[in-house]
């Protein structure tokens, strides 16, 4: 019996041994993946994490003399002054309005142009368009500002230079609130709806072919086999991007809004990003701006859960 004990803690010694030298082996192997991952867990930290206990703004009356920390505490008046103005209703209506549009209409276009890209047979025809699509992306607001105003302009726009064919006054695209928002959306929709279908093609790169072969076998058309096999394989990935894009609710653009937005539009153009920057930074009252920023990411906080509770009753969820 004390053979037979030694020889299984011989063993278990041994096979503990082997695993403590194959984990330190494995971790000098990662010690290079882990570095590479430094400046990302950096940047996250610093840029990310650390700003958070900023929050801290919210409720008190902060001054530069005193500090983040040093100011007075008054707590939740800053949040009582916030929504006691009277265009703080606006303000909200709007970014909600403006975001809900966003979603709307603007999350299906990557998904619709995905399945358009995958069911393209032509190589180059296939590369020229997501080129074509993939650019704004990579342009400044600044840029797309300029251009929109080339085309909708009142004067000299290039729309307009049609419809003074037709008319004898051109249209105020950008001056009118309908068409502003029309202009809004679209735009949003142009810059970036090709970039979002990288990933939706990346997960239809995933399905296997031979299930479209044996629908075609089976009788089923293209539109059959988007519907049965196309929107099936990428409804996770569709799920997760909605949750992810709810959480972005209350952050319209301020770089698309600032760009586009006159005077004659401030009643729908007035969102939570203009109103942040026009009264933390020009004016200079930060608590109060900070008070509006804790209060949209309450309400994406909320939002992003309700998503993942609908998502998770479709089998996919965030969490």
């Amino acid at each position: 019996m004390r053979q037979i004990e030694k020889l299984l803690n011989t063993t278990v010694s041994g096979k503990l041994h082997r695993r403590r030298g194959f984990d330190r082996m494995r971790f000098r192997q990662n010690v290079p993946i882990m570095l590479m991952f430094l400046p990302a867990l950096a940047f996250f930290l610093i840029f990310r994490y650390a700003p958070i206990g900023g929050l801290v703004i919210a409720f008190k009356e902060y001054n530069f003399g005193d500090g983040v920390f040093g100011s007075p505490w008054v707590g939740f008046k800053n949040f009582e002054i916030l929504f006691s103005q009277p265009q703080m209703l606006r303000i909200i209506r709007n970014t909600i309005i403006l975001s809900f549009l966003q979603i709307v209409v603007g999350f299906p276009f990557p998904i619709f142009l995905a399945i358009l890209l995958n069911e393209a047979r032509k190589l180059w025809f296939k590369k020229l368009v997501q080129t074509l699509v993939y650019l704004p992306h990579f342009l400044n607001w600044v840029i797309i500002g300029g251009i929109i105003a080339l085309v909708f302009a009142q004067e000299k726009g290039f729309l307009n230079h049609f419809v003074t064919q037709w008319s004898d006054t051109p249209y105020p695209f950008l001056y009118k609130e309908n068409s502003w928002i029309a202009i809004f959306v679209g735009s949003g929709i142009w810059k970036e709806a090709g970039w979002n279908a990288i990933i939706y093609l990346a997960a239809l790169a995933a399905v296997d072919p031979s299930l479209y072969e044996a629908a075609s076998m089976d009788g089923a058309g293209k539109l059959r086999q988007i519907w049965s096999i196309t929107l099936p394989a990428i409804l996770p990935t569709i799920a997760i991007m909605f949750v992810l894009s709810v959480g972005h609710f209350m952050e319209v653009s301020f770089d698309q809004i600032y760009v586009l937005q006159n005077s004659a539009v401030s009643a729908v153009s007035d969102v939570i990003s203009t109103w942040n920057f026009r009264v933390g930074i020009n004016g200079g009252q930060f608590s109060l701006a900070t008070a509006m920023g804790f209060f949209e990411s309450m309400v994406a906080l909320l939002l992003v859960i309700a998503a993942n509770v609908i998502a998770k009753r479709t089998g996919n969820s965030l969490w």
